[in-house]
């Protein structure tokens, strides 16, 4: 198939002319790579490979989030793949490890809108057998370039459960920007779903591009097959402003009082949404924060990039807030304003750092342990549940 034209290049402004050339569909054929080949679903070649690797102990989980399965027996499982292989929107593929013939999980496209462009991944499927493998990232890859480089789209898209934090932890993996939540949007197994937005947009596939194909390079693996740079890294490298992660921080004034309310009312937007309270942040009295807290900013080219607030105390340096606007968040930043927060820590002679957050931002609460903070305490008041964390520096 003939590759389109070159996409559009930089993000377009709101009312920017637009080439009106439509995109192709996508088309049942094989999406071939070092690791594994996408084909198109076929219940005949595929159905008892999968209903193997994702039925039985331990495969419960695979399902939690999927609007259909786990299934009762291999025959229903076998109309289910039947089913699916006929479907047009979604297009399921199957995933082929190349080392072994089997199919190992499967994915689609969905929600083709060829006039305007856009596309949709979903109806992931990975079996304990393609989890972790280099193939799990090659499919995602594969699909990708197909999306970009074949059929001409603009825009393509990544959506889950607000809940699957897995999910979400992928999206920003592969390359995904986080756009937002759509709440109440969806009945899935009889819960309420609320939607989790992410997209690839076809200006940022190239770097997109880059990432994946030095992470999936034999020489990014170790003889003992481990990677020598994650692919998240790599990502983060293309995704962030220009020197970034290397720019100072600067201490902020009583003048950027107004930019810093604006930004954290973006930042802090999702988790208004998550946990159906006003943030504690959004309720501040900023001439009190300028007047008893340290303020550092980290300046964007047109507006902020981040923020962070600490407060001195007797015996420790507490992180009032860690500020990044919804664009950048994903992207590492959040990461270098605690490794700031720490340097002043030394500086200031304190030994701990605390935080606060919502018992509702489950995933705060995952990525702060993993920048090595632990629960201390939790803290019920009216209308939320406050964790105190605390980390020795």
């Amino acid at each position: 198939m003939p590759s389109v034209t070159e996409p559009e290049t930089g993000l377009l402004p709101v009312g920017a002319a637009v080439k009106p050339s439509a995109a192709m569909p996508p088309q049942r054929t094989s999406l071939a790579g070092r690791y594994v080949t996408l084909e198109p679903l076929d219940a005949g070649l595929h159905a008892a490979s999968l209903y193997a690797l994702s039925h039985g102990p331990g495969t419960a989980s695979l399902w939690t989030y999927l609007p259909e399965g786990p299934f009762a027996d291999a025959g229903t499982f076998h109309a289910y793949v039947e089913a699916k292989a006929r479907s047009a929107d979604p297009l399921f593929y199957a995933i082929i490890d190349n080392a072994s013939g089997h199919a190992v999980g499967h994915a689609s496209f969905l929600r083709m809108d060829p006039k305007n462009r856009v596309i949709e991944v979903g109806f992931i499927l990975y079996t304990p057998a393609l989890q972790r493998k280099p193939g799990a990232t090659e499919a995602m890859y594969l699909m990708a370039a197909y999306v970009f480089e074949t059929l001409g789209y603009r825009r393509y898209e990544w959506k889950c459960n607000d809940l699957n934090a897995p999910s979400m932890r992928a999206a920003l993996r592969f390359g995904f920007t986080f756009e937002g939540v759509f709440r109440q949007h969806m009945i899935v197994k009889g819960r309420n779903r609320d939607t989790a937005w992410f997209a690839i947009l076809d200006h940022e596939w190239p770097m997109r591009k880059s990432a994946y194909q030095a992470w999936l390079s034999e020489a990014n693996f170790a003889a003992d097959g481990g990677q020598r740079q994650s692919l998240g890294h790599l990502m983060n490298l293309h995704r962030l402003p220009p020197n970034a992660a290397a720019t100072p921080l600067r201490r902020a004034g009583v003048a950027d009082r107004l930019a810093l309310e604006a930004l954290q009312a973006r930042a802090y937007q999702r988790n208004a949404i998550v946990t159906g309270t006003v943030p504690m942040p959004l309720q501040w009295d900023y001439a009190e924060v300028f007047a008893t807290c340290e303020v550092w900013l980290l300046d964007g080219a047109e507006t902020l990039d981040a923020a962070l607030v600490l407060s001195l105390g007797r015996d420790d340096l507490t992180i009032e807030t860690v500020s990044v606007r919804p664009a950048l968040q994903g992207t590492g930043l959040g990461g270098h304003l605690l490794a700031f927060a720490t340097k002043r820590a030394h500086a200031l002679e304190r030994k701990t750092l605390r935080l606060v957050t919502n018992q509702k931002m489950v995933h705060n609460i995952a990525w702060y342990e993993r920048q090595g903070f632990v629960v201390e305490r939790l803290e019920p008041i009216s209308d939320r549940t406050i964790v105190h964390m605390i980390k020795s520096v």
